[in-house]
């Protein structure tokens, strides 16, 4: 029996290119739709968090984390994990994979492949909302998608912005974000708001907005006006339009119809726009696109892509 493939971090990292991640991801639609589950478990404020896909011909994986919010008062890491790759012939362990790797690149990929169908072609200015771990890594996929674009920053505080912009050359930092939103062509938002922080009225036609961090139904990051100027589509239907407040509330207040979620992945050639949209995609992420950017990953490891 041969033994699993471990993938750490940085030395898978090493291996791996945003565009072939994006193609591998347009692959993964055109397979049989996933099947997914997720569980939870709970030890007071611990957690633990397993998510689980299987696509027929691509493959099984769970991806599996712990979240213990006192870990940083000890000096150790809240939220740590494994993701489970198996093999769809034999369902033999194929690969363990670094979490954080997966999470990554699953994460700004699934918003980039959603900016290159539906934002134009010629975007040059790109605002993130959001300084922390998944803007940086925002800022690192969509200068792949779009290398000819400028970057800014905005974040509440603005420190961390500074920060951020130290760490990446040619990055400037936004102080107003309703000037900022109005001058960008993509505005991609990570945050964690509770409460809309992208205001429709700021919008300008066709700009395109990436909104990625509201994952709970109490989070929202822009608001009902953004929506209904909007045209919106999702990456997955199953894991956002009844579980994340960015779709759940508004539909569920009449501020949209479900209808008006136009597709997600799984209809690409549905991801279309006119010059003058306004076009929203909710990335709410899910097991099988974590199961098809493993996939990816063990591919480039094994230099099978």
């Amino acid at each position: 029996m041969t033994a699993p493939v471990i993938i750490p971090f940085a030395e898978g990292e090493a291996r791996l290119d945003w565009l072939g991640l994006v193609e591998a991801l347009k692959a993964g639609h055109q397979r049989p739709k996933a099947e997914i589950d997720d569980t939870f478990l709970y030890r007071g404020k611990d957690t633990l968090l397993s998510r689980a896909a299987w696509i027929d011909g691509l493959g099984l994986a769970v991806k599996s984390a712990t979240v213990f919010p006192g870990n940083p008062a000890k000096g150790q890491a809240m939220i740590n994990g494994a993701v489970s790759l198996f093999d769809d012939d034999s369902g033999a362990l194929a690969a363990i994979l670094d979490f954080h790797l997966v999470t990554k690149w699953k994460t700004a990929a699934d918003s980039l492949l959603g900016a290159l169908t539906l934002a134009r072609p010629d975007s040059r200015k790109i605002l993130i909302v959001g300084a922390g771990t998944v803007g940086r890594s925002l800022h690192a996929a969509y200068s792949a998608g779009f290398p000819e674009a400028q970057f800014t920053v905005w974040n509440r505080t603005r420190a961390s912005a500074e920060a951020m912009a130290a760490e990446l050359p040619g990055l400037t930092v936004a102080d107003d974000l309703a000037q900022a939103v109005a001058q960008a062509d993509i505005i991609t938002s990570a945050t964690m708001s509770t409460d809309p922080l992208i205001k429709g009225d700021w919008l300008q036609p066709g700009q395109h907005l990436d909104l990625i961090g509201a994952y709970r139904p109490d989070m929202r990051e822009a608001d009902d006006t953004a929506l209904r100027r909007a045209r919106i589509f999702v990456d997955s239907f199953d894991t956002t339009v009844g579980h994340i407040g960015e779709l759940k509330t508004p539909i569920a207040e009449g501020v949209i119809t479900r209808d008006e979620v136009l597709a997600d992945f799984y209809d690409l050639d549905a991801f279309a726009r006119e010059p003058g949209d306004i076009t929203l995609f909710k990335n709410g992420g899910g097991a099988h696109l974590d199961l098809m950017t493993s996939r990816y990953i063990l591919d480039c490891w094994t230099g099978a892509t």
